[in-house]
């Protein structure tokens, strides 16, 4: 054991992470990056298959983002933003809306993507207290659903892992069917579906709009629910829906937002404005943490007022746009426009998608999802009846500590394995990590691996 995983057992403790079980397994240490690869200690390569958990886009120390943030220091690396202004943070403002989906006008700065989610609640909720509908109090979300780990945010999450412990703590919210075609117990013709999961929404909205605040969701795909992918037209039908109906809806983009899908943003795919979007992760290209909470100019007028009128949102952080954060994601933007990011991925996201037969092929892949730059694979015990492993196996996690015997640092949610490369992966990079999760699968599957696990529940 070298000093720095000596000094991180003795002192550090993980998120998500069985502290019992990461003290007695050997660890990596992590000291470089260098484009899509992390290089730990020893000097050994692995690829970043999960992107530093979904927050790297354009690589480990891409010049252009190092040197944004080197100016920035030559400047100031913070100031408050309570009473005055920073240049970096205006500017990123006025890009973001211009990025965003139309009529999405306000940004307000905090630090992930809790935040953003949490802000999001707070503007909601007060909202329909200065437009004299103080009884719409409630919000919708959906079964499975993660929106981060504040208790606003987990009040309107929906896994139960990682939630039920703090259920004394939270707010009271109503859960939608999750509109995962694969997962779907509302019919058996899936083919042929007319989104009965919206028409559960339809309902609740028939009769209790009035009370109801707002619907939060993560337009096509529910992350840290194992990827799961909503069907076509979804996130329309929820859009529609809310309108009709007088409620606001909230897009939580946090983990599909900058290019994840294909498009800067997930909701492009279905043209939908939301009444709020909730951004972080990928924001400043994996560099430093921020996120934001746009809006539209009708709900931010309506916290105008005087003073004395207690219309003002009271809320808000000590790092709200930092300018070295808000730096490196102008910077991260710039990258976006100058390697045509966007255009780039079509050939990406093919290759991904050609990899779909060849995994579902394996006798324990049960499904495997993709959206855009996004993967995953569902492990099964007997996927024609979609019988689970025991959990105690922990099947998924061996096969992601397989995979880094070939290079590749990969991440699962239960026996899920995820796969999210940066944005900034070729071809050829991405062909060697799918090349390496093959024979990750194909030694524990034959019995090769050792299924010791990193203590991680996530």
């Amino acid at each position: 054991m070298n000093k720095w995983e000596q000094l991180d057992k003795q002192f550090v403790w993980h998120p998500f992470t069985q502290q019992q079980e990461w003290v007695r397994t050997e660890q990596l240490v992590i000291e470089r990056g260098e484009g899509v690869k992390l290089i730990d200690t020893a000097g050994k390569e692995y690829y970043d298959g999960v992107s530093s958990l979904w927050v790297n886009l354009h690589g480990h120390r891409r010049p252009e983002i190092d040197a944004a943030i080197r100016a920035q220091l030559d400047e100031i690396a913070h100031s408050t933003m309570l009473g005055l202004i920073n240049k970096p943070a205006g500017e990123l403002a006025e890009r973001l809306v211009k990025l965003a989906p139309a009529g999405l006008a306000k940004v307000f700065y905090s630090d992930d993507g809790s935040t953003a989610v949490e802000a999001a609640l707070k503007m909601a909720f007060q909202y329909w207290q200065h437009k004299g509908q103080g009884q719409k109090q409630k919000f919708l979300t959906l079964a499975s659903a993660y929106h981060g780990d504040t208790i606003g945010a987990v009040s309107v999450g929906g896994v139960d892992l990682f939630h039920r412990t703090f259920k004394p703590l939270l707010f009271e919210t109503a859960h939608l069917p999750c509109p995962s075609c694969f997962h779907c117990t509302l019919t058996e013709q899936k083919e042929a579906c007319p989104l009965l999961c919206a028409d559960a929404l339809e309902a609740i909205l028939a009769e209790h709009h009035e009370s109801i605040a707002g619907v939060i969701i993560e337009p096509l795909v529910q992350a840290a629910a194992g990827m799961l992918l909503q069907p076509k037209g979804y996130l329309r039908r929820v859009r529609d829906l809310t309108q009709q109906y007088g409620v606001l809806l909230i897009a939580d983009e946090v983990a599909v937002g900058f290019g994840r899908t294909g498009k800067m943003f997930a909701c492009e795919h279905e043209g939908v404005t939301p009444d709020f979007l909730a951004l972080s992760k990928g924001i400043t290209g994996g560099y430093l943490p921020l996120a934001a909470t746009l809006t539209t100019r009708e709900i931010y007028d309506a916290f105008l007022g005087e003073p004395h009128e207690g219309k003002t949102f009271y809320h808000g952080h000590s790092y709200t746009g930092n300018p070295l954060a808000c730096a490196a994601a102008l910077a991260s933007l710039d990258i976006f426009e100058q390697d045509n990011v966007l255009d780039g991925l079509a050939e990406k996201m093919a290759l991904l998608s050609s990899y779909r037969t060849r995994l579902a092929a394996h006798p324990a892949v049960g499904d495997v999802r993709q959206c855009g730059m996004i993967m995953a694979l569902e492990l099964l015990a007997d996927k024609e009846k979609r019988v689970p492993f025991p959990p105690e196996k922990m099947i998924a996690s061996s096969v992601c500590r397989a995979a880094r015997q070939y290079g590749l640092i990969i991440r699962n949610i239960g026996d899920v394995v995820t796969f999210m490369p940066p944005l900034a992966s070729t071809t050829a990079e991405l062909e060697a990590m799918l090349a390496a999760l093959e024979r990750a699968l194909l030694d524990v599957f034959s019995g090769a691996a050792v299924r010791a696990n990193d203590g991680c529940a996530f």
